[in-house]
């Protein structure tokens, strides 16, 4: 993910660390707590909230689907020429992973609209939304910064990938692959920046 900064991660003190730890190391609990405390930690080295981000947000339109490995968090990128490891042909659903599907591009474009929406600079706001009117928004949107207002371009990447990473962490939890309870946790210690 070359170009990405890397995902906020979900904070643990250290004994809710042991804990889970030990819960990812028993023999006896059940296979949904170990694979939900495995998600957990994950999530607290930051190791899927990006990719899962990356995998809502794909848009593309050939024949893959980004899965992850419920009981280690492991993304993977599949094809139907070259199954997950790059070389093999494997039916997806053939394998024991859970599919992550992409959200509708409303989705990304509400994004771009309620940040246009937020920019205090009301000319700046005007061309954003005005940029969003019609086919091609995403395109018009991203050159109207980059070309007239490169001095938001940090903010909206910190908004949008704010926006992404907080989705990656509610999609865990949509999926019980993370606590409720720490999903919560994760998005009132992760809000939404400030747009100036």
């Amino acid at each position: 993910m070359s170009g990405t900064r890397a995902a906020e991660r979900l904070l643990l003190t250290g004994g809710q660390r042991a804990e889970l730890e030990a819960i990812v190391a028993s023999p006896s609990l059940s296979y949904r707590a170990v694979r939900q405390a495995g998600g957990l930690l994950d999530a607290a080295e930051g190791l899927a909230n990006e990719e899962i981000a990356t995998a809502l947000a794909d848009q593309t339109d050939y024949d893959h689907r980004w899965l992850i490995n419920p009981e280690s968090g492991e993304v993977v990128f599949w094809t139907s020429d070259t199954g997950i490891d790059g070389r093999t042909p494997v039916d997806v659903e053939e394998l024991d992973l859970v599919c992550i599907d992409p959200l509708r591009s409303s989705v990304w474009y509400q994004d771009m609209a309620d940040f246009a929406e937020q920019v205090s600079d009301e000319q700046a706001a005007r061309r954003l939304a005005r940029a969003l009117r019609g086919n091609g928004a995403f395109r018009r949107f991203k050159d109207e910064l980059h070309e007239e207002y490169p001095q938001l371009l940090p903010a909206w990447h910190a908004f949008r990938e704010t926006r992404a990473h907080r989705r990656a962490v509610q999609w865990l939890a949509d999926n019980s692959l993370i606590e409720d309870a720490a999903a919560t946790r994760f998005l009132h210690e992760h809000p939404e920046p400030n747009v100036p």
